[in-house]
């Protein structure tokens, strides 16, 4: 995989560089409340503009349905993208069209332009290979070089990430690289022991990798709303809490292939438990019960990991070498409920390993607990591509710059 560096080298002054960024942030109203993935393209964008290239910046940001929707405009990220540079920043309202090629065609070397979001066209997102290799084509008519730094989309075949870059000379930017770079560490060259903490809402987003660690990790800790069903298939009473009953019988596989490996699994052995969902928006106090976790009433549910597990979770992070954290330990936007993933992020940040934060909801409650980012050893901007990686799965988009 050729890496920026070699293009920077090569020189790009004067040249149009699309850099297929990930700039889906969240949005309240209008208004960016987690700007992370932007600051984690900047080093890529600033060293282009810098060496006088005229920068086309394109992502996607959330699901519209391939055509133009407001609430999905990516233009307050490139305002804010303009903000982080100190520079303006060109935003063209559309995405191959009159508005797209007069933004281009309007940078000066060392100037930047934001195309409006890359799902407002169908063709990013088809199936069809005809249909995202004709709006690639599109897209390509904009640029002289590619390069590819949207980790969080180089698990999917979309136009953008997969088509595109065989139409251009193409080059892994630096957050990529930095990504897999991170990512093989985790795989091919581990240092022990490596302790996984795995946490968030479904159960089967994670069997995958469960299945793939299992030949790699020395324990996985589970918590989140998955661990109920670790905990139903124990035989225990988990309430009205998060439960996937069709999963269970793959998680008694798993827990029966960890114990046959020698890979220790950790649940949770108290969590924290209410009759009702919390309120995210007023944050209205909660007052949660802390109860052993076999012993779930059947009128709760289960939205944290409880002040042993907290403990028992650091202790068994304690001596590891190598640690991978990906999903929350429960419901951490609101403060009742946000201890047991700032136990998780703390334990991470007390130990002297190599830890790595597998992006999505990990990173957001990183930076919303109010943690130094730069404490970790990583924080991925990808959560589903850093665990499609762990699975051993081939990412369509990695593949292309492979190409």
């Amino acid at each position: 995989m050729k890496t920026i560096d070699a293009l920077l080298a090569e020189g790009v002054n004067g040249k149009r560089v699309f850099v297929r960024a990930d700039l889906n942030v969240p949005l309240a109203d209008g208004t960016i409340t987690d700007d992370g993935r932007i600051r984690a393209v900047l080093p890529t964008v600033k060293a282009l503009a810098d060496a006088g290239a005229k920068v086309v910046v394109a992502s996607h940001l959330g699901r519209p349905k391939g055509a133009p929707d407001p609430a999905f405009s990516l233009r307050p990220a490139a305002e804010r993208l303009g903000e982080l540079l100190g520079a303006p920043v060109a935003f063209a309202q559309d995405t191959v069209g009159p508005a797209a090629h007069d933004a281009v065609d309007g940078l000066a070397p060392g100037q930047v332009a934001v195309i409006e979001n890359l799902r407002f066209n169908a063709g990013e997102t088809s199936k069809d290979d005809a249909e995202r290799g004709e709006f690639a084509d599109k897209l390509a008519a904009l640029a002289d070089v590619y390069v590819g730094d949207g980790f969080g989309a180089v698990h999917r075949k979309h136009a953008s990430v997969f088509d595109l870059p065989a139409k251009l000379p193409h080059y892994a930017g630096h957050l990529i690289a930095t990504e897999v770079g991170v990512l093989k560490k985790l795989t091919d060259d581990v240092k022990r022991p490596y302790a996984v903490v795995l946490g968030g809402a479904k159960v089967s987003d994670k069997l995958g990798v469960i299945d793939h660690l299992l030949e790699k990790a020395d324990r996985i800790l589970i918590g989140g709303g998955m661990a109920y069903t670790f905990l139903k298939a124990q035989g225990h009473e988990v309430g009205i809490s998060l439960l996937q009953e069709d999963q269970i019988p793959a998680v008694k596989e798993y827990m029966k292939r960890a114990e046959a490996k020698g890979v220790e699994f950790v649940l949770p052995v108290d969590v924290l438990v209410s009759p009702d969902f919390p309120d995210l928006k007023t944050k209205a106090p909660a007052n949660p019960t802390t109860v052993a976790a076999d012993a779930i009433p059947a009128d709760q549910e289960g939205l944290d990991i409880g002040p042993e597990t907290r403990k028992l979770y650091a202790s068994k992070l304690a001596d590891a070498a190598t640690i991978f954290w990906n999903g929350p330990m429960g419901v951490f936007e609101h403060p009742d409920y946000a201890e047991g993933t700032k136990a998780v992020a703390q334990a991470l940040l007390d130990t002297s390993a190599f830890t790595v934060v597998g992006g999505g909801d990990s990173a957001a409650a990183v930076r919303t607990l109010g943690f130094d980012e730069n404490a970790f050893g990583h924080i991925s901007t990808g959560g589903g591509a850093s665990l499609e990686y762990l699975e051993g799965k081939t990412l369509p988009g990695l593949a292309a710059l492979e190409n």
